[in-house]
């Protein structure tokens, strides 16, 4: 007992003359670029360990913590390359200034540094990440689109996407300030290439999906604002893959900078995993270039660094100019000779079974044209002012005549349900058709599909832009003018025969069971202005950054003034600096556009002529946004917590319909609703200089018919209740080089109304995907055989989509039996696929 009683007592002793040896430290100074300018929200953080901070806007820090012998203090951020200094001293305050230097060479692909943090409504993420992410569409921009809150997918052959309840339409894109368009055509995902955006040409990629500042246009969903790079040095990418291939090339210094891009995509043997057999031959191609030139300065070689900082996020000095160039040209075809689909659905214990036997074909094609030439110029005094003039054009033809012999029966229970064979199989085409089975047949019939359809879009904008920044303050304005002529003929109608009789059916006359004829040309012009000012306060008690402004557009179509007023307000506590708060709130509208405009008229013969609806009224929506992001390090990495509740009302809202990726307008002001939820995301590094991610949502979207108060409130045409989103990255810490990803989505299933049953609706299944992937990296100076330093790196990556083989829905093919009763065949998407692509960097 006397030598346990000795052993406590050493050991109290020993830990009494630790606790006098540690003792209260404070540490603070200034974190500075190379010009000598402090480096807002640097992190400051002892290593291994959970205790660190950030720089306020001069790059000021001051840190508290208790101290035994040495510690490590580790200064990074974003862009710049990571400190550390070693700590010991005697001590009790500390002055360590620390100037981190540009990271000129490229980062790794998944290696991070720090967060940046969040100080208005848009939140920003890494376009590397692409190069990485199992992505089904071929490399689309768009696959970052999920990782951000709010957004949803429910379609992996599309890069299409939804914001918290919104249409596609609602989402505005913006390329170095100006605004892209796409084709109007597209009715379903197998028809779409790539979109306008270049991941290898981006810079920065940032989305705000709500509560958006007033310099951007009169959408009421999201804005997706693209940035392009401007390289100082030669740098390429060439990779190809099962899904197409693409080249890039960049090279520039202080006073130039081009990039050249080539893309191709195919999606054959995405397609060749659809239910429906046959041949797809689907082909993009499109070329990509930025160019940038640098104008010189009266002074220049006189002027020291720290005499003339730069002004603007531009890196303009006083007195210069940069000029820009970007073009793009793209062809997209889309081919198809359907041969037959056989597929059960339905529950073990009401399985069916359509099978369709089809002959025609599809062509389908568009092609686009875009060109912007820019001037951007820093006048003194802190004003930056710009000028644009852009012009894109779309020329889109989709033909197609498929005629198709179908069959509706019941299925055994001793056939899988969900599956795409049956017991039956085998049985020949003739046999098929004639029953000549023993299952029930509940309808047999035929059908044909016939479309005709021509459009060409042709839209010129001259703009200009300018920003003051005077103390505190940052005010920024713009104009524009754009024309807009758009020409289009519509020829589509299917007919439906059912044993003999023409479905719908009358005694006194044959219908077609949907047909749409029309033509019509829309000439317009469209004047949009902005200007709003952003004023910030520091105070003891934290930073207030205000931004406020107002929106103003008019349409010569309708001849309506909108006037879009906006603010929101950040608020960065001084008491907790890993702690932002923001507010956002303002009246937004959705200006029409030709598809809108689309008002439709069916006459006694069932023929469905559309005329445009020059007294439609844009949508109107008011909002409000709270967000809170939390800031933390776990496990000596950065993390960052990020929760946001919205509420969106509208008025004068247009009601549609979404059939795979078409958006059918009723072309009057006939609805309204609303849509609120609360999104959250986790984003960090699980693993060390890998980022991951998980996102979780909840909403509820409504809409209710203003003449048609009967109907009472209807699902919204995109309202998914709840959302799951993931991306994981991990590494054996042995082999560094071998990186393995994993992204998981489960979406609730979006809503679906019966044809000419407007108020009929029900839920498609879920929408649940697993995707995987593991990328090998071959490194000059890491690996033995890479001895040539003009080729940094090469990439083998190999992915599995699907890999659980979930069947998803994204459509559904509607039949009527002999009994009048309405039966809807899923139009599943891709299963289980596999690809291989191989990638290398060139300097």
């Amino acid at each position: 007992m006397t030598a346990r009683k000795t052993v406590i007592l050493l050991i109290l002793t020993l830990l009494s003359i630790a606790g006098m040896g540690a003792r209260n430290v404070r540490l603070y100074g200034y974190v500075v670029d190379s010009e000598n300018t402090g480096i807002e929200f640097a992190n400051v953080y002892l290593k291994d360990s959970t205790i660190g901070t950030t720089t306020n806007r001069n790059g000021y820090y001051d840190l508290q913590f208790r101290m035994g012998d040495t510690v490590t203090v580790v200064f990074s951020m974003l862009g710049y390359v990571q400190t550390e200094q070693r700590v010991w001293t005697d001590r009790d305050v500390l002055n360590i200034n620390v100037m981190l230097p540009t990271d000129a060479e490229a980062l790794d692909e998944i290696e991070v540094r720090g967060i940046r943090k969040q100080t208005g409504t848009m939140d920003q993420v890494d376009a590397k990440t692409t190069r990485v992410m199992p992505d089904a569409t071929g490399g689309g921009i768009e696959s970052l689109m999920i990782t951000f809150a709010g957004v949803r997918q429910n379609n992996e052959l599309s890069s299409q996407y939804n914001v918290r309840g919104g249409s596609f339409d609602e989402n505005s894109v913006y390329v170095n300030g100006i605004e892209a368009h796409r084709p109007l055509l597209l009715r379903a995902g197998q028809q779409e290439g790539l979109s306008f955006v270049n991941p290898e040409m981006t810079e920065t990629v940032e989305l705000s999906a709500g509560g958006f500042d007033a310099q951007y246009g009169d959408k009421m969903s999201s804005v997706l604002d693209i940035t392009y790079k401007r390289p100082r040095a030669t740098e390429a990418m060439l990779s190809a893959s099962l899904l197409g291939a693409n080249a890039y090339v960049g090279f520039g210094n202080e006073r130039h900078s081009e990039m050249h891009a080539i893309r191709y995509k195919t999606s054959k043997y995405m397609l060749g995993a659809l239910p429906t057999a046959g041949s797809y031959q689907p082909n993009f191609l499109d070329y990509q270039t930025f160019m940038t030139w640098k104008t010189g300065t009266k002074d220049e070689g006189q002027r020291t660094k720290n005499q003339e900082p730069r002004l603007s996020a531009s890196g303009l000095k006083k007195g210069q100019w940069e000029l820009s160039l970007m073009g793009n040209v793209s062809q997209n075809t889309y081919h198809f000779f359907p041969d037959s689909l056989s597929q059960a659905y339905g529950t073990f214990m009401d399985s069916k079974k359509l099978t369709i036997y089809y002959e025609g074909q599809e062509k389908d094609i568009f092609r686009t044209a875009f060109a912007a030439f820019g001037a951007k110029g820093n006048v003194g005094q802190g004003v930056e002012i710009g000028f644009t003039a852009s012009g894109f054009y779309s020329n889109e033809q989709e033909n197609y005549d498929i005629s198709g012999l179908y069959r509706l029966t019941e299925n055994p229970m001793s056939t899988t349900a969900g599956g795409t064979t049956t017991e039956n199989e085998g049985v020949n085409k003739d046999e098929e058709l004639q029953g000549e089975v023993d299952d029930k047949v509940l309808g047999k019939g035929n059908y044909h599909q016939h479309a005709r359809s021509r459009l060409e879009m042709g839209v010129m904008t001259l703009a200009h832009d300018g920003s003051w920044k005077s103390g505190k303050n940052l005010m920024k304005w713009g104009i524009s003018g754009r024309a807009e002529l758009i020409s289009d003929r519509v020829r589509e109608w299917e007919w439906r025969d059912s044993a003999g009789y023409s479905l719908p059916s009358k005694e006194d006359n044959l219908e077609l069971y949907y047909a749409m004829s029309g033509e019509s040309e829309l000439k317009s012009v469209r004047m949009q202005g902005y200007l709003q000012d952003t004023y910030r306060w520091n105070t003891d008690a934290g930073d207030v950054l205000l931004t406020a402004g107002a929106h103003v557009s008019w349409w010569s179509v309708n001849r309506e003034v909108l006037v879009s007023p906006r603010a929101s307000v950040v608020y960065l506590p001084g008491w907790k600096r890993d702690l932002t708060l923001r507010l956002a709130t303002g009246l937004y509208y959705q200006s029409p556009f030709y598809k809108e405009l689309k008002d439709t008229l069916t006459d006694a013969d069932g023929i469905t002529r559309f005329t445009l609806n020059r007294e439609l009224k844009a949508q109107r929506s008011a909002q409000v946004v709270l967000g809170a992001d939390y800031y933390f390090r776990a496990w000596g990495r950065p993390f960052k917590l990020t929760a946001e509740g919205y509420f969106k009302y509208i008025d004068r809202m247009e009601s549609y319909t979404v059939d795979n990726v078409r958006i059918r307008y009723s072309g009057q002001n006939d609805a309204m609703g609303y849509s609120t939820g609360l999104d959250m995301k986790l984003f960090g590094e699980l693993v060390p200089g890998a980022d991951s991610w998980i996102s979780f949502g909840l909403m509820r979207s409504r809409m209710k018919m203003t003449e048609h108060p009967e109907y009472g409130w209807l699902l919204g045409p995109n309202e998914q209740r709840y959302a799951l989103s993931m991306l994981f990255q991990d590494y054996f810490p042995r082999i560094p080089q071998l990186r393995f990803h994993l992204k998981f989505v489960y979406f609730d299933g979006l809503p679906y109304s019966i044809p000419k049953h407007f108020e009929k609706q029900g839920r498609m299944t879920d929408y649940k995907r697993l995707d995987i992937g593991a990328t090998y990296a071959f490194r000059y100076g890491r690996t033995k055989w890479m001895k040539n330093p003009h080729v940094p790196a090469w990439y083998i990556q190999a992915e599995v989509f699907n890999i659980v083989g979930f069947k998803n829905v994204n459509s559904y093919f509607w039949l009527q039996d002999y009994y009048n009763q309405i039966h809807r065949s899923p139009n599943y998407l891709t299963g289980r696929m596999y690809n291989i692509k191989i990638s290398v960097e060139l300097k």
